[in-house]
């Protein structure tokens, strides 16, 4: 590095060059300062755009499997010097073409998974490739623990793009995954160690005792019908005394009204098993209407049949147009709609289709098809029946709002 002095000499000596120096380190300065503000801008536009909306197991998602897959297109480079014998540009342009490969069917996989619902053929694919390039990459591997890792590291990258993608199929659907019958809940509700419901210790026990209660004096009473001997009558009665005794001292059986009935029901259906045989139930998919006949709808009140009669057609909402969006767009406001729905339902109401047009901004069409998916569903079901079973309404997809203290409203409050 020159010194002070020889800097001042250089200056003093040859000042037309020192000019033109300075001129192109200022101007090299301000390029360098205007590259780095780009950069920030473009940076601070992908985070906003892409970063921030998402959660942040999703960002961690994608930057491990951009990291596992770094790991493998590093094997597959080194498969391709020492295997293929590549090099140079032909090397640098081919050597991670099944990465390239993978990256392209994770996309189409996405984008059939919104459309379809489903990752169809794409999906397979991933996996499919993902196995081929952690196979080649490890077949260049000097050690074994160095094939483990070279083969686990693409793996690593499939599994996250797939959970990646379940848990977007959750949110674009409002569904969850299967129900495996196998379970260690199950296991422990089939082996008398769990509970299937959510009662406490207490309740537990108070209904085994009532229950040994019911089952003694059964058994007393078959041995009384049957004309046993007086021994096992003993035997009997002293059993039904000793749990009834039991019950009383623990589940305060003679002050509890409700473990009272809860006993007497249980004896009630125990002594009358035999009336089971004699049973005529009733087949829900019988047609005979004489046998079975269909109880009358209420008539509903004039105010009612006129709010009723009013079609979603007849409502200006938004224009008449159809919509042309994106994919992703579509998929945003389906996702929209379902969270105004959800909400809406756990407050008590059932939107209606103008309701859900207006709020998420949707053709009138487009709203009724998700209404007449999701009012099926048993939570909107059960609403739904009990508007009709409390006021009479029947569901056109636009019946009027509820109140609380039982008003009939135009419109949700």
């Amino acid at each position: 590095m020159p010194t002070f002095e020889e800097i001042t000499a250089f200056i003093t000596e040859k000042p037309l060059a020192t000019a033109v120096i300075a001129l192109l380190s200022l101007a090299g300065l301000v390029l360098a300062f205007l590259v780095l503000r780009v950069v920030w801008r473009v940076v601070a536009w992908l985070w906003s755009r892409y970063v921030a909306p998402r959660p942040i197991e999703d960002v961690l998602t994608v930057v491990a499997a951009s990291i596992a897959t770094g790991v493998s297109a590093q094997g597959m480079w080194r498969f391709s010097g020492d295997v293929l014998g590549l090099d140079g540009p032909l090397r640098l342009l081919l050597f991670a073409f099944i990465e390239v490969a993978i990256i392209t069917s994770a996309v189409r996989a996405r984008r059939n998974m919104r459309e379809n619902f489903s990752a169809g053929i794409d999906g397979i694919a991933v996996w499919a490739l993902t196995c081929l390039t952690a196979v080649l990459s490890s077949m260049d591997a000097r050690s074994l623990p160095e094939a483990v890792f070279r083969l686990a590291a693409p793996l690593v990258a499939a599994w996250l793009w797939e959970r990646g993608m379940a848990i977007e199929r959750h949110r674009i659907r409002g569904t969850g995954r299967i129900n495996w019958r196998l379970t260690p809940e199950r296991l422990m509700v089939r082996m008398g160690l769990a509970e299937v419901s959510d009662r406490t210790a207490s309740e537990v026990d108070a209904h085994r005792r009532l229950t040994r209660v019911a089952l003694a004096a059964k058994k007393a009473k078959a041995l009384r019908e049957g004309g046993a001997s007086e021994r096992k009558m003993r035997v009997a009665l002293a059993k039904l005394d000793k749990a009834m005794d039991q019950a009383v001292e623990h589940t305060g059986l003679a002050v509890d009204p409700q473990r009272q009935e809860a006993l007497l029901a249980q004896i009630a259906a125990l002594y009358n098993t035999s009336a089971l045989i004699d049973a005529d139930p009733r087949v829900p998919w019988e047609q005979d209407a004489e046998q079975h006949p269909v109880p009358a709808r209420p008539a509903l009140s004039p105010a009612l049949v006129e709010l009723v009669r009013e079609e979603d057609e007849d409502v200006t909402v938004l224009d008449a147009t159809p919509q042309v969006v994106s994919t992703a767009e579509r998929a945003a406001l389906m996702r929209a709609a379902r969270e105004f729905w959800d909400r809406q339902i756990a407050k008590g109401i059932v939107p209606r289709t103008v309701d859900i047009a207006q709020e998420i901004g949707i053709s009138l069409a487009t709203a009724r098809e998700y209404r007449s998916l999701w009012k099926l569903e048993p939570r909107a079901h059960a609403l739904i029946e009990a508007l009709y079973q409390q006021h009479g309404i029947v569901d056109t997809g636009a019946f009027p709002a509820i109140a609380d203290d039982g008003r009939v409203l135009t419109s949700k409050s």
